[in-house]
């Protein structure tokens, strides 16, 4: 049983070597990765304005809650 878990290892490895090294040298690949890349950073970015202009909104509300408590 150890030599076809040795043999799925190794074909395993030969797969993944050819795989990897093709998609390295593939242009198309790289500009797919640079593209995918770059929306995530922006949809990071979104995410992150979005987050300080909610937490922005939330203090104000509770301002207003405050000031009309004291009212």
């Amino acid at each position: 049983m150890a030599g076809g878990n040795f043999m799925h290892r190794v074909i395993s490895y030969v797969v993944n070597e050819v795989l990897v090294n093709g998609l390295a040298n593939s242009p198309a690949f790289q500009r797919f990765a640079v593209r995918t890349s770059r929306r995530i950073e922006d949809i990071s970015n979104i995410a992150e304005k979005k987050k300080r202009e909610l937490a922005e909104q939330l203090k104000d509300i509770s301002k207003n809650m405050d000031s009309f408590k004291n009212q």
